[in-house]
């Protein structure tokens, strides 16, 4: 009880029960949309998903700030590839809660002479730059890591003694491809924290690439991927051992 408490208390706890409501919501809707003898259940749930994503953005306030300070603090790096995924990664987030908090102000009546469909835009714009350069991050990641376990003697045995299992595969399957993707899932399974970000992060691409028209999906593909990110994010702050540092 004192964790839930504790993460409860934080504005970013509760902004994730927020997000994972608010796309658990758009998920059913999508699923539901058909069910006519459920249209009580449908207005319900949008109404509710419309009250998640405003409290978010109330949440929100003040975000901007918060990634400046973390751009400055990845700016301090010694990897050069991690400096500058992380601090246009932090930069571009800053400009998407720049937008996002414009947005909210349009909303509740304090800002009027704004265009709410160039700043929606522009904030999807900003949220994909950002992924891409988390993403880039992770890739560059796995990659280090993957390096640094193929050099390793103990693994290397382990890895040749996977590869000489099964000699009849040899002609089907290209021998450098079992070696790599061997290596990548001894990296996922052994870096949990990696792999989750990386889950994270594609799942949540697809809702500025479906905004953006780059990609269109529909509605319960961004729910559903939504509300995996949004879980990913709630198990990532309540345990920080699966949070990806720096």
């Amino acid at each position: 009880m004192d964790a839930v408490v504790q993460f409860t208390s934080q504005s970013q706890g509760r902004d994730r029960i927020f997000r994972a409501t608010q796309y658990a919501c758009v998920l059913s809707i999508y699923l539901l949309r058909n069910k006519i003898e459920r249209k009580e259940l449908l207005a319900k749930l949008k109404s509710l998903e419309a009250a998640m994503s405003a409290g978010r953005k109330l949440f929100r306030l003040g975000n901007t700030i918060n990634s400046i300070e973390a751009a400055k603090r990845t700016m301090q790096l010694s990897d050069r590839v991690l400096r500058l995924c992380l601090t246009a990664a932090n930069m571009t987030r800053a400009l998407y809660f720049v937008c996002d908090n414009a947005l909210w102000a349009r909303n509740v009546g304090l800002i009027r002479d704004i265009n709410k469909e160039r700043w929606s835009l522009n904030a999807s714009r900003c949220y994909f730059a950002s992924l891409v350069m988390s993403l880039s991050r992770d890739v560059y990641v796995i990659l280090q890591l993957m390096s640094q376990r193929a050099r390793d003697r103990h693994f290397r045995e382990k890895m040749d003694a996977h590869l000489n299992e099964n000699p009849e595969v040899a002609g089907v399957v290209i021998p450098q491809l079992d070696a790599f993707l061997f290596l990548l899932l001894e990296i996922i399974k052994s870096q949990p924290a990696v792999a989750l970000d990386t889950l994270k992060n594609i799942c949540d691409l697809f809702i500025p690439l479906d905004r953006l028209g780059i990609y269109r999906s529909n509605a319960g593909v961004v729910g559903f991927c939504g509300l995996i990110s949004s879980l990913i994010g709630i198990v990532t702050l309540a345990q920080p051992k699966f949070r990806l540092k720096p």
